[in-house]
């Protein structure tokens, strides 16, 4: 199929998408669905393929989010419950001052971003997040839009994240290198989103006035008249709650050190893998809680069984729309839009380091995922990069990072686990994080030419 019609599709099948959520109130997952389907079918995939392309869209990414979700949900709802979350954001507000949490909560999302995904970072720190929230009455996107930002910047740039060190491979980059400068360039770029962050969500609040209600995700016992934890119940200690986040963070972060530095014959890397592994090392943490939220605290087993159950509901939602984000990427990714939009810019005869940016930019925006666009954007520029220096190479892959971290919106999966997470709707993260990752990807850009003036 032409190019042209391909983007055409691709460009119809959004504006449908955005029409179904925003305008007809459609369940976004059935929205999702029903789009990819029909894209599928018009974009020319065998009719016979559409369903085994959707599934596979679907399980690709449900096999790595869903563990993490459910896990981290129920890991979320003990510490809600218990207290904890909000005893840690009145500590943290009362020590630093109100005006300060926001910065001191970014500052750690980008710091935790560098060795976390950014999505399991993020699903770690949500209970934190809402703590903040719901301590100094604002809503969640307060926190949560500049600590989502903070951490995509290093998770798009900095190894050992899966986009930039097989970009580096590609490119015959210097890993090290790549990550010294990727994080020097991440701090100014990092400070750009959160600026933006702040104010676009002002902006947003002020315009909402009094309708700026916080929209929770459903919860299993909001019609129950009877609170599942006593009101009267003494919190947890706050240090028990930090360790609590810490604990996990810093099982995965052994496994991505020892990945980095063991030898492969090690006896210890294949224990470091398992103990380094998300699901892994929330569920150490969820015994962790199990224990000293519960067993601890004199809940009944009953209780506890209870408490993590209310959470399920709450992760079907996100996991549901978030599968449901992969299967639309995943279909315009098969039916050759990302393809036809790389060759098509990759021929205009760019200079090679905005070209870079622009192709990962765009295949960001035509379909979803960040590290497909980074390692295509790579593998399509990697003979014009080979005749450069080691500096420029290095140049090239931060440039193409960036570019894969704005235009975030409906085809990325992280869109939607934020969008449910923070209890907002589509067209509001449109208007918020859309723009937030494409500010912050551009910023990123035009700091990497300026080093580019300086170091080439």
């Amino acid at each position: 199929m032409a190019t042209s019609a391909l983007l055409l599709i691709a460009v119809l099948a959004i504006a449908l998408l955005l029409f179904l959520v925003i305008k007809i109130k459609l369940s976004a997952f059935v929205a999702l669905l029903l789009v990819s389907m029909i894209t599928a079918i018009v974009a020319g995939i065998p009719i016979d393929k559409v369903m085994p392309t959707l599934i596979a869209g679907m399980g690709s990414t449900l096999g790595s989010i869903t563990i993490i979700v459910g896990l981290g949900a129920i890991l979320g709802r003990m510490i809600e419950v218990s207290g904890g979350a909000e005893a840690l954001a009145n500590y943290f507000s009362k020590l630093l001052g109100v005006k300060r949490t926001v910065a001191a909560v970014a500052i750690a999302g980008f710091i935790l971003g560098i060795p976390i995904f950014v999505d399991v970072g993020f699903i770690i720190l949500a209970p934190i997040v809402l703590g903040f929230a719901k301590i100094t009455k604002t809503h969640p996107i307060v926190y949560g839009l500049p600590v989502a930002v903070c951490m995509l910047a290093v998770h798009v740039v900095v190894p050992p994240h899966p986009g930039p060190v097989a970009a580096a491979n590609i490119l015959t980059a210097d890993v090290g290198m790549l990550t010294l400068l990727g994080l020097i360039l991440c701090v100014p770029t990092g400070l750009v989103g959160f600026f933006t962050a702040k104010f676009l969500v002002k902006r947003h609040l002020d315009k909402m006035g009094d309708a700026a209600v916080i929209e929770p995700l459903p919860d299993a016992n909001s019609s129950d008249p009877q609170p599942i934890a006593p009101e009267h119940e003494t919190p947890p200690n706050v240090w028990l709650i930090v360790s609590l986040v810490i604990i996990p963070i810093a099982l995965i972060m052994l496994g991505t050190v020892c990945a980095a530095s063991l030898d492969p014959s090690s006896s210890f890397l294949p224990v470091s893998q398992f103990l380094g592994a998300p699901g892994t090392a929330l569920m150490v943490a969820l015994a962790l809680a199990f224990y000293f939220l519960g067993i601890r605290r004199n809940w009944s087993l009953g209780k506890i069984g209870e408490v993590m159950d209310s959470a399920l509901p709450t992760a079907a939602v996100v996991i549901l729309v978030t599968g449901g984000g992969g299967v639309f990427g995943k279909v315009l990714s098969e039916s050759g839009v990302g393809t036809a939009l790389a060759d098509t810019l990759s021929s205009l005869g760019l200079p090679i380091l905005f070209a870079g940016w622009l192709i990962a930019a765009a295949l960001r925006a035509a379909q979803g995922s960040a590290t497909v666009a980074i390692l295509t954007a790579a593998g399509l520029l990697a003979d014009a990069a080979a005749g450069q220096s080691g500096m420029f190479q290095v140049l090239l892959t931060i440039s193409i990072g960036f570019g894969a971290l704005g235009f975030s919106h409906i085809n990325d999966s992280f869109f939607w686990i934020l969008t449910r997470y923070l209890g907002i709707s589509v067209g509001d993260g449109l208007k918020t994080w859309t723009v937030i990752t494409s500010v912050t990807g551009i910023s990123g850009f035009i700091f990497t030419y300026l080093a580019s003036l300086i170091l080439l």
